[in-house]
């Protein structure tokens, strides 16, 4: 009687095939992952490249597009009695005398502040001032520390203006927190903004600890600064959102777009984020020196990275990642209790997240 193998046979079969199947499916990922490999590796050594010189000169930096177009130093935008113009498109008109039409000059000298609170804002955005006046703005002393705020405006469009300057003088009158100067208001114009905040501040705040530049729709926890700056550095000290490695943005739709001819390099050097970030007041004088060796690109968070960069003074990264936020942070009592500043959804999130955490009781619960 004849035996029959075709079952076992077809067991033997179906193995073989899986165990090729298996095997050629595992080749693949590893072939794709191995390519992904030297992909990621070549991104890394491009960056490594550029990010990892420990020794600055004028040839790295000129080479990397870091540096005016002299590679030594920019020249004023304008000659005396001529209005400031920009270089190009993507260039803003910095170093250049801007001039105060608003100004608190004594506030400072007066309050002795051991933190300042910068607030750039354009002229017309009176209910974003009037939001942080009414919440984080509003904290004049934090364990012990006084604390003042101001404003910093440029000038309105063409447009409305002398009504809107109106409203601005009435505005200042009433809380005496608006600095004013005289360079157009634009998001181009950030840059110059920035600048001309550390102009005033080396000028009219030298007796104060530190400084943050904070964007108006920020929410920001005073006491989580104050506790930080206790523990830091009183001199060469930057921090906040630290970006490392960022790639230069060469499409010509984006926000942030540099032309290659600009800005040859692939990747800008550490810079802090713009939304918020904090300096001891040592910076603002040797920042305004650096500025006028690096080319002021429109981006302001990138220039001041630059100008860090030119001045080899690294930035500090926070160990802890979850104190500065660009993504907005969902509200939850504890968690804001111990981040320093994220962004809102709206002025009305940022006030009412504000009011729920000054309210008594414990912040988290055992």
């Amino acid at each position: 009687m004849m035996k029959t193998k075709f079952p076992g046979s077809i067991r033997c079969r179906c193995s073989l095939l899986q165990v090729g199947f298996l095997t050629l499916l595992t080749s693949a990922v590893l072939l794709l992952y191995y390519v992904k490999l030297i992909e990621v590796s070549k991104i890394w050594s491009e960056m490594d490249r550029i990010m990892k010189k420990t020794t600055f000169t004028t040839e790295t930096a000129a080479l990397n597009g870091y540096l005016g177009a002299s590679g030594l130093q920019w020249t004023p935008s304008a000659l005396p009695g001529k209005p400031c113009q920009p270089e190009t498109t993507y260039l803003v008109a910095y170093p250049c005398k801007y001039h105060y039409i608003l100004n608190e000059l004594e506030r400072c000298q007066n309050e002795k502040p051991f933190l300042v609170l910068m607030v750039p804002v354009t002229p017309n955005n009176r209910e974003a001032r009037d939001a942080v006046r009414t919440t984080w703005g509003s904290e004049k002393m934090v364990m012990d520390k006084v604390v003042s705020l101001f404003f910093l405006l440029g000038q309105p469009g063409h447009e409305g203006r002398e009504e809107m300057q109106q409203k601005i003088l009435q505005e200042s009158e009433e809380h005496h927190d608006i600095i004013q100067s005289d360079f157009l208001d634009s998001y181009k114009n950030l840059t110059i903004k920035t600048m001309v905040i550390m102009e005033w501040l080396a000028t009219y705040c030298q007796n104060a600890t530190y400084a943050m530049k904070i964007d108006s729709d920020m929410f920001l926890n005073v006491n989580s600064l104050i506790n930080m700056l206790l523990q830091a550095p009183r001199k060469n000290f930057i921090t906040g959102l630290v970006a490392i490695g960022a790639a230069v943005s060469r499409d010509p739709s984006s926000k942030w777009y540099l032309p290659k001819d600009v800005f040859p390099a692939d990747f800008y050097p550490p810079y802090a984020l713009g939304l918020g970030y904090v300096i001891s007041l040592d910076l603002p004088n040797k920042l305004i020196e650096g500025a006028k060796h690096v080319k002021a690109v429109y981006i302001e968070d990138v220039f001041l990275g630059l100008c860090m960069w030119y001045l080899r003074i690294p930035l500090t990264n926070q160990t802890d990642q979850s104190l500065f936020n660009y993504f907005t942070v969902p509200y939850n009592r504890c968690r804001y209790s111990k981040l320093i500043a994220t962004t809102t959804h709206s002025l009305q999130d940022q006030v009412n997240f504000w009011k729920e955490l000054k309210k008594p009781g414990p912040h988290c619960q055992p």
